[in-house]
């Protein structure tokens, strides 16, 4: 690990830095309101428009096409921005494209084909929000704190996603599902306005006059490409995301329509696995110190794998104590070992990489796992139709252990410690 600066060694702890905290503040708050959204999403699509499995994986498909379309460009634009104004943008869209659901189901006029438009529409701006996100933290925050903020985001992250679902499902037990819109609508609004109290020192990069996008699109690219270590991680997140929407996009349908848990189950569900993201996040700085940070990426894989395993499992059993006690489980399980391997990994790449090359790297590294999401999700609902819920799940969930070994086979159990020096 290379030594710390004087200025890292002099620098306020993250609860002292009024930037710092404006920005957990609103990130904690826009967090409730998407996870509230997250659930309304598919209870309003299947409980009432009716909608089938194809119709599941389009509505996912058209949320995460964006990454794919739009992932390598963004990065580039992103790195010409200021980060921080971009993320405020990207939240009033957001904001807006989610008012509009409500208005519309008052209307009477709300109809699949609306919510595959402010999917997709939410869909762009989150990449914008998400690469400048994950490139403005290095700016926020000392080198030496920036596995300690992520911890935190994600910590604060998870306990939107372990009480958010909850509180959703209660919720709709009083209002109807569009109504959650509206609060995810305000929770983007929220963050818009924390983000404009938030300072920090960033300066619009200079342009060379010879540089075009698709050369420092490229330039993103080849970083990620050169570096043993992130291509490993590339292929393993890339397979497990491809074959996790196969399963995952047909969960709403086992949870609500097979095993007939309601609303209020679902959201039930999806907080208990949050619970086991909330303790990876808090637990990875501890896990990594104590079992070294290399190995616990491999470790982390395996055991949200492991977990997925009892999703099928509690189809099979179906109706009855048995299914949402797996469920939970398997849940639990999955969040844990994925939350652990991204704070490791994401935090390793922040610090590896130089800060002109950040939204660039996080663009490239998006666009290929993320981008795999919208196939996913199309090929689990056309399977689901074909061949049906049980043998689809397997599909996602065995394709998932088959991505632990780009990772597993990498040199990351003889690395105490990932790699922290910027590579230029």
């Amino acid at each position: 690990m290379s030594p710390e600066t004087p200025a890292e060694l002099t620098a306020p702890t993250l609860l002292r830095s009024r930037s710092f905290l404006a920005f957990w503040t609103g990130e904690g708050v826009s967090q409730l309101g998407v996870q509230l959204g997250q659930l309304a999403l598919p209870v309003l699509a299947v409980s009432l428009l009716g909608a089938a499995e194809m119709e599941l994986g389009v509505l996912n498909a058209a949320a995460m096409a964006a990454f794919l379309i739009v992932g390598l460009p963004a990065g580039a634009w992103v790195d010409r921005w200021l980060k921080r104004r971009t993320m405020i943008r990207a939240d009033l869209a957001r904001m807006v494209a989610m008012a509009c659901v409500p208005v519309l189901w008052w209307a009477g006029v709300l109809q699949m084909w609306h919510l595959y438009v402010v999917a997709a529409v939410v869909g762009v701006a989150t990449v914008f929000f998400d690469v400048a996100y994950q490139s403005y933290i290095p700016l926020l925050v000392h080198r030496s704190q920036i596995a300690d903020a992520n911890g935190k985001l994600e910590a604060t992250a998870q306990v939107a996603r372990m009480g958010g679902p909850a509180l959703g499902g209660f919720l709709l037990a009083l209002v109807s599902a569009p109504v959650l819109f509206a609060a995810e609508s305000a929770g983007y609004l929220v963050s818009a306005l924390c983000l404009t109290r938030v300072h920090d020192a960033e300066m619009l990069p200079e342009r060379r006059e010879d540089s075009s996008l698709w050369v420092e699109i490229r330039e993103g690219g080849a970083f990620v490409a050169r570096h043993p270590l992130i291509r490993r991680i590339v292929a393993s997140t890339a397979i497990g995301n491809l074959f996790s929407s196969v399963a995952y996009v047909l969960l709403p349908l086992v949870i609500l329509r097979e095993l007939n848990l309601g609303a209020a189950g679902f959201g039930v569900m999806l907080s208990i696995g949050s619970v086991g993201g909330l303790v990876g996040a808090v637990a990875a700085p501890r896990l990594g110190a104590r079992i070294g940070e290399g190995p616990l990426l491999p470790i982390g894989l395996m055991v949200g794998g492991a977990g997925g395993v009892l999703l099928p499992l509690a189809l099979v059993a179906g109706p009855g104590p048995w299914a949402p006690v797996l469920l939970s489980v398997g849940e639990f399980s999955m969040s844990f070992g994925v939350i652990v391997y991204n704070v490791m990994q994401v935090s390793m790449r922040q610090r590896i990489c130089p800060p002109r090359l950040l939204g660039r790297m996080n663009a490239s590294i998006r666009c290929v796992v993320w981008g795999v999401m919208p196939i996913g999700s199309l090929l689990g609902g056309w399977l689901g139709e074909r061949i049906g819920l049980v043998p689809t799940l397997w599909i996602g969930i065995v394709g998932g252990l088959v991505a632990i070994l780009p990772v597993a086979l990498g040199p990351f159990f003889r690395l105490r410690t990932l790699p922290d020096a910027v590579q230029d």
